[in-house]
């Protein structure tokens, strides 16, 4: 069995790419959504031929040959190209095997992951976060939840001036003390002004400080977390497996978040929530967007140990990730039960594969 050709569908913000071998067998995956066009052109450009004519249980093997040839160009953008190859070479050998991907991770540790609501937006205010909140918890059973305080890569300011302070407590006494919520500040903040907001989220019974400091910055985010007793998660914006690895031996973070999307797909995921296995700490991936990268969680989640906490489920309603592939993931009673189904479980739908723009690279 051989990769005979890669082929991706785009359409908005999304990028799918399905495989096929030259006995027939396919598989489906997807590049991490936003800026998917730049993707699928470092897909192709650079990390196809390193696949194509090659045996797709190698899948590991070849990852790291490409990240090596590649070493000088070490982008987002190669690692998010990664990430559809990686996923749709899961998918194909689950396929071949007829064993769902979990399986090939190295077995079922569970069979029903916990989601969290995961709330996108620092325009709402406190009054309708909480009150959207309760209706999801009684439509999808939800018993936690993440808002989002301080403001994207912001040096200290707000999304409007105050509303961090407001809306923690706010949130709380809205919930209820049998609720959790995470807090996520998306780098937002000097060292100080996060061990102060730390305090409030402590106060208030928060459950994770998620990017208290710029992420880049480790050593900041280090002193929040030595600091405070709340547990501090981070690294999502990460695709160097040696910064996870420092990021865990220096207690940069308590909870550390992969993106399989980000990283370049499930099969560098997998080590990073073994580092965190190693360590004693939780590995809870990021999974920011309504798309096939909740399925790979998914399935990471159903077979690794670290991954034990409550899991991304964005809340946000985005029209260009409706229709993709079925069926389609759904909450219920708090959480997903994982498919039994070989690959991922999924198929995508004609109509997104006749109405994207389609490229293929091939063999010779």
């Amino acid at each position: 069995m051989k990769i005979e050709s890669i082929e991706t569908f785009l359409a908005d913000q999304f990028a799918i790419v399905r495989i096929r071998t030259d006995d027939g067998v396919e598989g489906i995956g997807q590049t991490a959504p936003y800026r998917a066009g730049l993707a699928v052109r470092a897909l192709h450009e650079m990390a196809a031929p390193y696949f194509l004519g090659q045996d797709p249980w190698d899948l590991e093997a070849l990852v790291e040959r490409c990240e090596r040839g590649e070493y000088k160009f070490p982008s987002s953008f190669l690692y998010r190209a990664l990430c559809g190859i990686d996923t749709a070479l899961w998918d194909l050998l689950g396929k071949a095997t007829g064993q769902p991907v979990y399986k090939l991770l190295g077995g079922q540790v569970r069979d029903f992951v916990p989601m969290y609501a995961s709330s996108m937006s620092r325009k709402i205010t406190p009054e309708d976060e909480a009150e959207r909140l309760q209706r999801l918890r009684e439509e999808h059973g939800f018993r936690c939840a993440k808002i989002r305080i301080g403001d994207v890569m912001a040096r200290d300011r707000d999304a409007w001036p105050g509303r961090t302070e407001k809306i923690i407590p706010y949130l709380r006494s809205a919930m209820g003390d049998e609720f959790d919520i995470h807090a996520d500040a998306n780098s937002g903040f000097t060292v100080s002004r996060a061990i102060r907001v730390g305090r409030i989220l402590e106060d208030n019974r928060y459950s994770h400080f998620e990017e208290p400091c710029p992420y880049p910055l480790i050593e900041n985010t280090a002193q929040v977390a030595a600091a405070l007793d709340i547990p501090v998660a981070g690294g999502e914006q990460d695709n160097s497996l040696p910064q996870f690895r420092r990021m865990i031996e220096m207690h940069a973070v308590d909870i550390v978040q992969p993106d399989i999307g980000y990283l370049g797909g499930v099969a560098r995921a997998r080590r990073v929530a073994r580092m965190a296995e190693d360590a004693g700490i939780p590995c809870t991936p990021h999974c920011a967007n309504v798309s096939m990268l909740q399925l790979f969680t998914l399935h990471l989640a159903a077979s690794m140990p670290a991954c034990h906490q409550y899991h991304e489920w964005s809340i946000e309603d985005t029209p260009w990730t409706h229709g993709v592939f079925e069926p389609e993931l759904r909450v219920v009673d708090g959480g997903v039960r994982v498919s039994q189904a070989p690959g991922w479980g999924v198929e995508i739908t004609p109509e997104f594969l006749r109405d994207a723009h389609r490229e293929v690279s091939t063999v010779g």
